[in-house]
């Protein structure tokens, strides 16, 4: 269990994570659907939790039957987004106690977005929560392959001079779970969407401060 081992570096994962964020990809999500005259479920949002670049644009292809449009699709979306974003966010039940306490005890801290810079900065700002409270923050566009590759939990745990196995990952959907497993991170699922499983995670709390965690 994760409350029987202690950590160099301790990363956090951005929209549904850190922050409450999920409500206002969902309306955007919903905005989107509708255009196209679908009603947008719990099952796409399953489908879609999580995933950014070649994935999310994949994903919202095949759901909205349009095959040839998936760059389009996900550019609107992430408009939409953060259009929403700008309206309503703010940090997750415990979040900031967390941090705090990590902070008092003197953890080096990253936050790890799939997102984009620009939507992480504006999600941060709308729900008040600095970026100074990280040591590193890493943004979905500032790295050569989004997650589920390895590449922005490397480039963190690199930044915050962590090795991956004494890095612990917070984690709400399977393709950040899959990203720092593949970088050979310890990583912690608490989930944030109902129906959506994390059992690839090392393990598993249901909320921030959770005893275990």
């Amino acid at each position: 269990m994760a409350a029987s081992r202690r950590f160099d570096a301790v990363v956090f994962d951005n929209d549904g994570l850190l922050l409450e964020t999920e409500g206002a990809w969902t309306l955007a999500e919903q905005r989107l659907f509708a255009r196209f005259g679908r009603v947008f479920t719990i099952e796409h949002k399953q489908a879609i939790l999580g995933k950014a670049g070649p994935l999310a644009e994949q994903a919202l292809a095949e759901l909205l039957e349009r095959p040839d449009d998936g760059p389009e699709l996900f550019r609107e979306l992430q408009g939409l987004a953060f259009e929403e974003i700008s309206r309503a966010a703010e940090p997750r039940p415990g979040a900031i106690e967390l941090i705090e306490r990590l902070r008092r005890e003197g953890t080096p801290l990253g936050l790890a977005s799939n997102s984009s810079r620009s939507f992480v900065d504006r999600a941060l700002a709308t729900a008040g929560v600095s970026k100074t409270l990280f040591a590193v923050t890493i943004a979905g566009d500032e790295v050569a392959h989004r997650k589920p590759a390895p590449d922005i939990y490397l480039a963190i745990c690199e930044a915050l001079g962590s090795e991956p196995v004494r890095t612990a990952v917070l984690e709400d959907s399977p393709t950040g779970v899959a990203a720092a497993r593949a970088a050979g991170c310890y990583v912690i699922g608490i989930p944030s969407t109902v129906g959506v499983g994390l059992e690839q995670a090392d393990v598993v709390v249901t909320a921030l401060l959770d005893a275990p965690l």
